[in-house]
């Protein structure tokens, strides 16, 4: 095999190792963080300062700023989050992101391979979901600077290459070529993580005189801004077939990035020296990876500051560049907030489930509304058939999204217990929806047939609609918000229920025999009690998963509030 041959199959394989280190250490980080997750998530929907923070510590979990990025556009064009509240979160990840370089910044080579047999040790004895998630971080950190160690390997032989000095030389005097060059390289990885990882390890390879690096940090800062630039079109690509609040949000990661390197390209002497000046001191080759990293950091650093006052002008230039607004929302039967792009993030993703879910419950509680409405004459029979059709539709993308979530096996063991019972919740809505329908055909059809129920009848009637609508609002706030006491209310209140049906069958029998009710409607009447207890008992099962601790993933609850007061509003023109 040639030296070419060998150098090329070892950058890849060094790389495809770094890559698989940094998503296994991730996943990891995310099952070990846990319930912390949606904390740190919870600061997305706060101010600009504290969204800022939020974006740099969840991209310090997930490894990836364009991770971070894609799930705020998928928040945004799910309308979950605003404009320059998303602007504040990526501003973060830029910093966020910069973590990893200052991680690969460290020497300890020597203790790779113990790392990774602790990691290894840890994961494969513990018992405890957490210890194996621990050990997995410390293992894919092993494999991550292993994958590091490899690419340095291969590329010791290029620094004597006077074709390749040659054209590092010319890097270091065009900076331009440089940009170009950590463009590219972003472009094709995918991941300025790694890009700037293999930019801090080669330029610790040594040029002729042993002491210098073949580069210097003057050619390397030129390659690392070009990686900040390259990193934003994975958000411009997540951002295509989005709202334009999206798209607003991709462009504005772009932004920040490319004015970024444009300043710094004119001031990369200067700012050479400033790193020189606070990294730490010696022979160059073994300072550089601090320096870049520390570059890495201070730009980021610097643009967030300068831009975070500035986060209005922001909006303002996104929002002429993307001209309008958004066209009217997608059909109701559509999704709303569920993102594919999200799904590799868990508690994101349940967050996006629980909002579809609560829309979902929304048209079913509007359904069981109209339902009386046409009981009690104050409307005419409505075309549930449509309404229906939402809820079933609704219910098949969100239990192939928990499918999806769960098969993908990234789930710690009580994040898949929460995710199944917001599926076994899910298909109680649906349930309910059904009994509606069946209810109200049963109304419709006695009301056509030019027969009337007693007043006493339809009395008790109301009264069984008007238990069934209050357990069903109780059971959907008790998965809401976790109210252990108003799903115990739910659970007892049944009994009333049931009580009521057998008590008002008695009632109508009694009626019948006395000549005040017609005996040919026995059956309706029947029928119609006994639907509305079997949507009680659909209220139970929901009741029942909030007891198990099943409940909607909120990041912020007074907001969330609010906007599912706005969805279940949304299917009120049905009636």
């Amino acid at each position: 095999m040639s030296d070419v041959t060998t150098t090329l199959f070892g950058l890849a394989g060094g790389l495809a190792m770094f890559l698989f280190g940094m998503n296994s250490m991730s996943d990891a980080l995310q099952k070990a963080a846990g319930e912390r997750m949606k904390q740190i998530l919870s600061f997305l929907t706060r101010n600009p300062l504290m969204g800022a923070l939020a974006g740099a510590l969840v991209t310090a979990v997930l490894q990836s700023s364009s991770a971070t990025t894609v799930m705020v556009i998928g928040f945004v064009s799910a309308g979950l989050m605003s404009l320059p509240q998303a602007i504040s979160v990526i501003f973060g990840a830029n910093i966020g992101t910069t973590m990893t370089a200052q991680l690969m910044a460290f020497k300890i080579s020597d203790y790779i391979y113990p790392i990774i047999f602790v990691g290894f040790i840890l994961y494969f004895i513990s018992k405890r979901e957490k210890l194996k998630s621990i050990g997995m971080v410390i293992f894919s950190f092993g494999l991550l600077f292993e994958g590091i160690e490899i690419m340095g390997s291969v590329m010791k032989p290029l620094a004597g290459s006077a074709v390749f000095t040659d054209l590092m030389g010319r890097v270091s005097e065009i900076p331009a070529l440089g940009i170009i060059l950590g463009s590219v390289m972003t472009l094709v990885v995918q991941s300025s993580s790694a890009t700037i990882a293999v930019l801090q390890n080669f330029a610790s390879q040594a040029g002729p005189d042993g002491i210098t690096s073949i580069i210097g940090l003057t050619g390397a800062i030129p390659i690392l801004l070009g990686d900040n630039i390259g990193t934003t079109i994975t958000a411009l690509l997540a951002s295509i077939g989005q709202s334009k609040a999206a798209k607003r949000t991709a462009i504005s990661h772009s932004i920040f990035n490319i004015s970024g390197s444009i300043v710094f390209a004119f001031l990369i002497q200067p700012f050479a020296a400033f790193i020189t000046y606070i990294s730490p001191k010696g022979n160059e080759i073994d300072v550089i990876s601090r320096q870049i990293a520390n570059a890495h950091t201070t730009f980021n650093i610097a643009c967030t500051l300068i831009w975070l006052p500035l986060i209005p002008l922001m909006v303002k230039i996104v929002t002429t560049i993307i001209r309008g607004d958004d066209a009217p929302a997608h059909a109701v039967s559509k999704p709303q907030y569920l993102d594919n792009k999200i799904i590799d993030q868990p508690v994101a993703a349940m967050y996006l489930i629980s909002q579809e879910i609560g829309r979902c419950a929304g048209f079913a509680s509007n359904m069981l509304d109209a339902a009386k409405a046409v009981l009690t004459h104050s409307t005419e029979a409505a075309p549930f058939e449509d309404t229906l059709k939402t809820v079933k539709e609704l219910r098949e993308y969100i239990a192939e999204y928990i499918t999806r979530l769960l098969s993908r096996g990234g789930l710690t063991e009580a994040q898949s217990e929460q995710t199944a019972g917001l599926l076994y919740v899910i298909n109680n809505i649906d349930h309910i929806a059904d009994r509606s329908e069946e209810v109200t055909q049963t109304v419709c059809k006695l009301q056509s047939s030019g027969k009337f129920l007693s007043e006493a009848a339809m009395a008790e009637l109301e009264e069984c609609y008007s238990i069934a609508e209050r357990l069903l609002r109780q059971s959907i706030e008790s998965v809401r918000t976790g109210d252990l006491a108003l799903a115990r209310a739910v659970i007892q209140d049944k009994k009333k229920m049931r009580k009521a049906q057998k008590y008002f069958n008695k009632a109508h029998v009694a009626r019948v025999k006395a000549g005040e009710c017609d005996a040919n409607l026995t059956g309706d009447f029947a029928t119609i009690l006994y639907g509305l207890d079997r949507m009680v008992d659909n209220c139970v099962g929901i009741a029942e998963e909030a007891l198990d601790n099943i409940t909607f993933v909120d990041l912020d609850e007074s907001e969330i509030r609010e906007l599912t007061k706005t969805t279940a509003a949304i299917p009120a023109t049905v009636q």
